[in-house]
């Protein structure tokens, strides 16, 4: 089988393995599609090294088929369509608090252990969880990133008729808006990518350059001065943080979607001034991967338009230095039978 070998320095190949059969309570899969996320071109970029056991396949979002069951498995046929939530957490202890999807020790699939983009794959059988036969396994690679954005917005405990405001109108700043716009809320997105505020403004969504117009002065005229009930900070830039507790109204949540890797300045007098909130999103649980599955399932969001481009996985090398050069883009996938 044909396997990408992350081999550090912006560097990636493809590789010829044996197909290894499932260790006990493992699965085989046959992936059909793996998306690649901010994540994987960070690990790319050289900034995970140290977390990455190098050479490793890489990858995480992904669906595909059972094409084998390791003993004691069940609950399982060959040919299920499924796809996996990539949190090991075998080593969840008391003092994680039954919070398992960010226990202390937790381990990410492809990042900590081998990833999905490889033809073939083994991983635990908790992991999986199933697809309905007519789900197609292009749209369910997206239900990985789709279960961040359930749990931001079920963190949020945005209401219908609220105003959320979506800092960033990336892959995950759009599936935030559209989980948060599924729920009745009205959705502004703040954006100041020129091609990825073009397709924010075709997929229906109210979007603002902040370059060019007063966010704070937008949201307030159109909310009769109430401003934002809900925050998304999916940016992770320093003006983001900068404007999220601007245009946070009273009593307003601000969800932090954004990965910070160090310590950035935040206006904490606001915080008190309108008795904000301020709530950490990460990853997601077990329900947030079910109502993913299910909005993808009934497909009556626009999430094809989120896939920009699929490329054969012999091409990862290629995949990942486009991306550099074409910040424009959302979602590519790589076709691991190709």
């Amino acid at each position: 089988m044909k396997a990408t070998i992350y081999k550090g320095n912006k560097t990636f190949s493809v590789i010829d393995k044996e197909i290894a059969e499932p260790k006990e309570g493992e699965v085989r899969i046959k992936v059909a599609y793996s998306g690649v996320c901010g994540t994987d071109v960070h690990i790319y970029h050289g900034m995970m090294d140290k977390r990455v056991n190098i050479p490793e396949t890489i990858g995480h979002e992904m669906s595909g088929t059972i094409d084998a069951i390791g003993e004691g498995v069940t609950g399982y046929e060959l040919g299920d369509k499924i796809v996996v939530r990539p949190l090991d957490d075998r080593a969840v202890k008391p003092s994680d608090k039954g919070f398992n999807h960010i226990c202390e020790e937790l381990k990410f699939i492809g990042i900590d252990s081998p990833g999905s983009m490889q033809q073939f794959w083994n991983v635990p059988a908790f992991t999986l969880h199933k697809l309905k036969e007519e789900t197609d396994l292009k749209l369910a690679a997206l239900i990985e990133p789709l279960s961040v954005a359930v749990h931001d917005v079920r963190l949020s405990e945005l209401k219908e008729g609220e105003t959320a405001v979506v800092l960033g109108g990336g892959p995950i700043g759009l599936l935030v808006a559209m989980v948060a716009k599924d729920t009745g809320a009205n959705v502004v997105i703040s954006e100041v990518n020129p091609v990825r505020i073009t397709k924010a403004k075709e997929l229906g969504f109210e979007t603002v350059n902040p370059a060019e117009v007063d966010l704070v002065a937008y949201v307030r005229k159109n909310t009769e001065g109430r401003l934002a009930d809900v925050v998304f900070e999916v940016a992770g830039v320093q003006p983001a943080l900068d404007v999220m507790t601007e245009v946070a109204g009273i009593r307003g949540r601000i969800v932090m979607v954004a990965i910070h890797g160090e310590p950035k300045p935040v206006n904490l007098f606001k915080f008190f001034w309108k008795e904000l909130k301020l709530i950490g999103a990460r990853v997601y649980e077990k329900e947030d991967y079910e109502k993913a599955i299910q909005l993808i399932t009934t497909n009556e969001l626009p999430f094809e338009a989120l896939i920009t481009d699929v490329q054969p996985l012999t091409k990862i090398q290629e995949v990942f230095e486009n991306i550099d050069n074409n910040p424009d883009g959302l979602k590519v996938l790589m076709d691991c039978q190709q």
